[in-house]
């Protein structure tokens, strides 16, 4: 998989109305991404349509058996139901049961996770039919996870980092880079996928541009230096009920 399929698109959220985000993906897909985080439907069928990509050249993280809010009355429903109140779904993480079903269905090729830590996905490798390709994870300079990194790697899970552009990086003036850029590769050359957030075109264009550089080992482990294992999303913070990094 090259850099640049590497590198992802995630929409930013509820204030984005339907029609923005499918030319954001359009545009994106036509930049180079390939790999979309709860993309949906939006842009995709038009840009399969219109021989830019084929379907299995795309990634995308839009799949439930169940919604407990329909996707076409409200996308992206977080964590709240029409009544404002939270839902915490609930399911054993040991088994993967309905994405596995896809597999055998011939209707995805790999499956993936998130948000999972080492004792979680010991679990998922100990009872599931296929083991995850993918674990999705916060992680930047302030999160950078090098444990969850190491037993990934040795597990053979890809990793997909998301808020990954927290932190400013003085480094990025020594390579005429923008921080974004330095940032983004700095998860690239530790083997990582990235999903930046952006609904500007120019900057996802830019954003792409992460493999006309290289940062030395210095640079790399000053960057990481800045680990206070701060997390950026915990679902405790909006119910206690949430707290899966307890």
């Amino acid at each position: 998989m090259s850099q640049h399929a590497t590198v992802a698109l995630k929409r930013t959220g509820a204030k984005v109305n339907r029609a923005t985000c499918a030319d954001t993906v359009y545009n994106a897909i036509k930049a180079g991404y390939r790999l979309l985080d709860g993309a949906g439907d939006y842009g995709l069928r038009r840009a399969i349509a219109d021989g830019i990509v084929k379907r299995e050249d795309l990634w995308n993280t839009f799949h439930a058996r169940d919604h407990y809010v329909d996707p076409a009355h409200r996308y992206p429903p977080e964590w709240w139901g029409d009544d404002k109140k939270v839902t915490s779904p609930r399911f054993p993480c040991r088994r993967l049961g309905p994405m596995e079903e896809l597999v055998d269905l011939g209707l995805a090729k790999n499956i993936g996770v998130s948000n999972c830590q080492g004792s979680i996905l010991q679990d998922i490798l100990r009872y599931s039919r296929y083991e995850p390709a993918v674990n999705q994870v916060e992680l930047h300079p302030y999160l950078t996870q090098e444990p969850l990194i190491k037993l990934c790697k040795t597990l053979g899970i890809a990793i997909t980092a998301y808020s990954s552009l927290g932190p400013k990086a003085t480094i990025a003036s020594k390579h005429s880079k923008t921080t974004a850029q330095v940032l983004l590769r700095w998860s690239v050359q530790q083997g990582l996928a990235v999903i930046p957030k952006s609904n500007n075109h120019d900057r996802l264009v830019q954003n792409l541009d992460v493999d006309q550089f290289t940062l030395g080992e210095d640079e790399i482990k000053a960057i990481s230096s800045l680990n206070i294992n701060l997390r950026l999303n915990d679902p405790a913070e909006i119910d206690p009920r949430m707290a899966i990094f307890a």
